[in-house]
């Protein structure tokens, strides 16, 4: 792909992730996707072949928008818990990213969403990395050996899920980012030898 096949993608990739975050999949419209990055919608469906295609693409960018930003798959311990606070705080510069997560979350817990392996695969993903960060850091003597490891990444993210649906509906009451990091800050020192 050329340079400027790249650039068009990235630009489709942007207006339809903010399409989806506020529309839902379901709501979203490839012709007002289109009509933003002014290509008809056969050129639309020219870069990306269909709807499920141009979410599941949209959704894979973002992740690994994130995962490269903060290097969340080589931190080990508590550098990965606080590399996920620092996730958590770009979320919350970000709203329409977050909205579009949740509420793809939301519609994708039916088996026919388009995004529903995408989803139980980036849960997959999250629960290894956390559980393989607090193994090493166990590995490391820095957490202590008897900690369930899949236990606690199993909380860690249905904090980071909770406090995101939370912040969404009353932002004014709800300071994500203090929140979790102070879980966070909970968390290692619980987890400490």
């Amino acid at each position: 792909m050329s340079r400027r096949g790249y650039a068009r993608r990235d630009r489709i990739l942007a207006v339809a992730l903010q399409e989806f975050a506020e529309n839902g999949y379901r709501g979203a419209s490839l012709a007002r996707i289109a009509e933003r990055v002014e290509l008809s919608q056969a050129g639309l469906l020219h870069h990306f072949k269909s709807k499920e295609l141009l979410l599941v693409a949209v959704l894979d960018y973002r992740d690994e928008v994130d995962t490269q930003r903060f290097d969340i798959e080589v931190a080990s311990g508590a550098e990965m818990l606080k590399r996920m606070v620092e996730v958590v705080e770009y979320n919350s510069r970000v709203p329409g990213l977050v909205q579009l997560f949740s509420v793809i979350s939301g519609e994708a817990v039916t088996g026919d969403h388009p995004g529903h392996e995408w989803a139980r695969e980036r849960y997959r993903r999250l629960r290894g990395w956390v559980g393989d960060a607090l193994r090493k850091g166990i590995a490391a003597g820095e957490f202590r050996a008897d900690i369930d490891t899949e236990a606690h990444a199993d909380r860690l993210i249905a904090m980071m899920d909770g406090l995101q649906t939370q912040w969404l509906i009353d932002p004014e009451r709800v300071d994500m980012a203090a929140v979790f990091r102070g879980y966070v800050d909970d968390l290692i020192a619980a987890l400490r030898p």
